[in-house]
């Protein structure tokens, strides 16, 4: 909890105060004009709270991620083996993102198709790799 009372999160609570009251002000103050006869201040008279209840939504999820992550580093380890890493299940956090599986094809008749067009590209790579101060206007191929 000492965590939500450090210099940043005091500035996002009086943020979150200031915006919310003034929004809600800004709300009344377009509900007397549309009382006064303005009919687009209605619409406003709407918008404006709900501007306000969307303040305080990102302000409490904010709050219950940051006690959430204070939880996770309070909590004790599970793992009392040093040599091997907890299962992601028993502290926890997400599983890893696993890079994507990539799958080559090889050809049906067994033998490499030589493609002239990918050829003359690779090797255009691989001047272009030797020559690093090189323009591709310079290539002499």
């Amino acid at each position: 909890m000492r965590r939500l009372w450090t210099p940043a999160w005091i500035a996002r609570h009086v943020a979150m105060v200031v915006l919310t009251v003034g929004f809600l002000g800004l709300g009344w103050w377009q509900v007397s004009r549309a009382a006064a006869g303005n009919s687009l201040s209605w619409g406003y008279a709407v918008e404006w709270p709900i501007f306000a209840g969307f303040v305080v939504y990102v302000w409490w999820r904010e709050v219950k991620l940051a006690r959430r992550r204070t939880a996770e580093a309070d909590a004790p380890s599970v793992n009392t083996d040093a040599d091997t890493d907890p299962a992601p299940e028993a502290t926890g956090s997400r599983p890893a993102v696993r890079r994507p599986v990539r799958v080559t094809r090889v050809p049906a008749g067994g033998g490499a198709v030589e493609d002239s067009d990918l050829a003359a590209y690779n090797r255009y790579l691989s001047w272009l790799n030797a020559n690093p101060g090189a323009k591709p206007g310079d290539y002499p191929g």
